[in-house]
Order: structure tokens, then sequence, then C-alpha cells
């Protein structure tokens, strides 16, 4: 049975849309991760032989990266991989911290015993990864590994989720991974996340927003010290 020309049609833009999903989340771990540094260029025609592709998917999958502040875009510079600075790091968690307050609040209110179930299994498989000897920092490396990513999905509210998880997540996952490492932090995270699953499972919203609110401003003042002690310079 031959495909009618507007199935294959339909069946091209499918694939072209995988390929510029594939392509941007390629792009963006490789940024996060350190592979692209910060103020490097990103060359079209090396990254379009790299991975094998055309420069129309790429050229879209670029200007997600964009969307998500992940490079800036400059007559006569090019796109390159933004440098992070204190002043965006200030700016970002205090958003995040209303955001992830408000996310938790409605998690309290909307939880079912079963996604309690799930939260406190991610929380006990980080506590068993954090007590491994070589285990240096609280590294959540994916969405379906991440306490904030979940609690967000238990709130139920589309548009505070969007907002989390697609427009700011990749962008503070870059910031964890870059500034990552304060003394002590790991641990005092965890420990925060176990009081916040808890006020969450007890239906107690207020003070799950407040003990989200402090987790996440106790997690910006830590990167703000990291930041200005390696002298990155301001945006």
């Amino acid at each position: 049975m031959q495909i009618e020309a507007p199935e294959m049609e339909n069946v091209e833009v499918e694939q072209d849309l995988l390929l510029v999903d594939s392509l941007f989340e390629q792009l963006s771990e490789a940024i996060v991760q350190g592979e692209f540094e910060p103020g490097s260029k990103l060359s079209e025609p090396r990254l379009a032989a790299r991975f094998g592709v055309s420069r129309g998917p790429l050229r879209e999958a670029i200007r997600r990266l964009e969307e998500r502040k992940l490079v800036t875009r400059a007559p006569r510079l090019g796109v390159r991989v933004i440098v992070p600075s204190r002043t965006a790091a200030i700016e970002l968690f205090k958003i995040r911290e209303v955001l992830e307050g408000l996310a938790a609040h409605e998690a309290a209110k909307n939880r079912t015993s079963v996604e309690i179930d799930e939260l406190h299994a991610m929380l006990a498989e980080h506590a068993r990864r954090l007590s491994a000897p070589d285990a240096m920092v609280y590294w959540q490396a994916t969405a379906n590994a991440d306490f904030h990513f979940l609690v967000a999905r238990i709130a139920r509210n589309e548009r505070l989720f969007n907002l989390l998880n697609g427009e700011y997540y990749t962008i503070l996952r870059l910031y964890r991974m870059q500034h990552r490492i304060v003394p002590g932090r790991a641990q005092r995270a965890l420990m925060e996340h176990g009081r916040i699953a808890d006020a969450i499972a007890d239906g107690d919203g207020e003070l799950a927003e407040l003990l989200m609110r402090r987790h996440v401003a106790a997690a910006r003042i830590g990167i703000e010290q990291t930041i200005a002690d390696e002298k990155v310079p301001a945006r």
C-alpha cells in the first residue's frame, strides 16, 4: 500500500520535529555539562558535521537554546554560550523562590498517596547516592530524578509547570552544575527536601511553601557566594 503524499509530508514533518528535539537536548546537555565552555562560539558548520544533520534543524535547535537563555546571538559575534553572572543568578533564583514555593503549596493540596510514595522513594535514592564514599555533590542529573521537577508535577498547574520546567529548567541546571560544590550543602539540601516532602504529605500547603522558599533562598545565597568567589564578570 502506497502512502498518500499528504501522509508522507506529515511523516517528514514529525521526523524533522523529533530531530530538532534531539538536537536541542544534546546541545543543551553539552552546555550544562561544560562541554561547550561559557562564552565559546557555536559553529553551525562544525555542529552540522558533528551530528550529521542539515543546517535547517540545527538552526531551529539553536533558536530554542536562545529561548532558554543558554546562548546569545550578536552581530559579528555569532552564537555564543552564555557566561553565568552573579546578577543573572540572583534574578533567576528570586523568581524560582516564588514559583517553587507556589508549586510546593499546590502539591500539598493535590498530592495522592502514590505520589507521596514516589517522592519519598526518590529521596531515599538520593540519600543512598550521597552516602557513597566518593559523593561530593547532590546532582539530580535528569528531570525524572529531580525533586523539584516532581513537586511541580504533583502541583497540577500546567502553566506553573511549564514555567519551572520549560523556560527556566535548563538554565537552572546550568547554574547548579557550574556552581554546585558548596561545602556541606548537599546533605543540608537533602534534609530540606525531606522536610518539604513531609509537609506536602501532611497536606500543609503553607508550611510546604515556607520550607521550599527557604530552601531555594539558601541555594541562591550559596550560588551567589560561589560566583563572587570565582569573580565571574557581572552581566
